[in-house]
């Protein structure tokens, strides 16, 4: 890419868009392209072709989707799957169509075999039963994946994707309901904190195996990708490093300034037991992320409490 190339990042006001949007105009790129829902549905098929067919952007980063927890997606499965379906097919299509250079498409490790082998290397894709607190999440992603390969083998487009790890930083939802692990924890102590609670009761066992990446080093790794590869192979990106929920847990406290107790409700799901990439083939590109937990657990949090809502922190 070129400074002055246009450049669409969709999505560019969740967790993983606006870090790209930061690292974009940090490295100099100024003709970005940038619409909120509201501009633009990426669920009306017209609309997107019509904004394609005008802007004509050179590169295009697809970070948009309709994302959730454990608790979400369970109980909209059927929403997940056809929303992410709708966003994916209209966003790829015309994207092709209207001749872009280059597209990246964020895929989630959720696509993984719920007991794939570890680390879990991009062959595993569709080799086993899926985690079923978020098939239908997972479901719309492998077709995404499928989709970029498609368009690479059968029409020569270069379309590549990549596999995160679990996903943490400023701009991630921490919505009660719809929160992943990191953002629900920080919330949650947060919480027990203001009321001076002794313990914090969180969801499942604390023994699955998690792997998190601070948000911007996958922004660093999207850059790169953009810049030198061509295959059309999906590429995990990962930190290499796994801990527990409950280790997870105690790091999040300590980031939060909470000293009461944690406990664990084991009659609520855990999800998928480990979660490990394999990313190997993206660290033979040189890339290595430059975040550790306990900064960037610092980092999500100072975040929060900048722009946590009034009345929403309550256990």
């Amino acid at each position: 890419m070129e400074l002055h190339s246009k450049i669409y990042v969709a999505g560019h006001r969740g967790l993983v868009g606006s870090a790209l949007v930061r690292t974009l105009t940090r490295q100099g790129y100024s003709n970005l392209l940038l619409r909120t829902h509201t501009e633009l549905d990426l669920c009306n098929q017209a609309a997107v072709q019509q904004f394609f067919a005008s802007e004509r952007p050179a590169y295009v980063f697809v970070a948009a989707a309709r994302v959730g927890g454990i608790l979400a997606n369970s109980r909209d499965q059927a929403g997940f799957l056809l929303e992410n379906l709708q966003i994916t097919c209209n966003m790829l299509e015309a994207a092709y169509q209207s001749g872009v250079e280059k597209l990246l498409f964020l895929g989630s490790s959720c696509v993984y075999p719920r007991q794939a082998p570890q680390p879990i290397p991009e062959e595993a894709l569709l080799t086993g039963a899926l985690e079923p607190t978020n098939e239908g999440y997972a479901i719309a992603k492998i077709a995404g994946l499928k989709l970029c390969e498609y368009y690479n083998c059968q029409q020569g487009a270069a379309f590549i994707s990549v596999m995160p790890c679990n996903l943490y930083g400023p701009n991630d939802n921490f919505d009660a309901e719809g929160s992943h692990l990191i953002p629900a924890l920080l919330r949650r102590f947060h919480a027990a904190k203001q009321q001076g609670a002794a313990q914090a009761t969180l969801w499942g066992s604390g023994n699955p195996l998690r792997e998190f990446l601070y948000v911007d080093d996958l922004a660093d790794a999207c850059l790169m990708l953009m810049a030198q590869y061509t295959g059309a192979k999906t590429v995990n990106i990962g930190s290499g490093k796994e801990l527990s929920v409950l280790q997870t847990a105690q790091m999040a406290a300590a980031a939060v300034g909470y000293a009461g107790a944690i406990a664990f409700d084991h009659e609520k799901p855990d999800g998928t037991p480990r979660k490990l990439l394999d990313s190997s083939r993206m660290r033979a590109m040189g890339w290595r992320p430059k975040t550790d937990l306990a900064s960037g657990l610092r980092l999500a949090y100072e975040w929060y409490r900048a722009n946590a809502t009034e009345g929403k922190d309550k256990l």
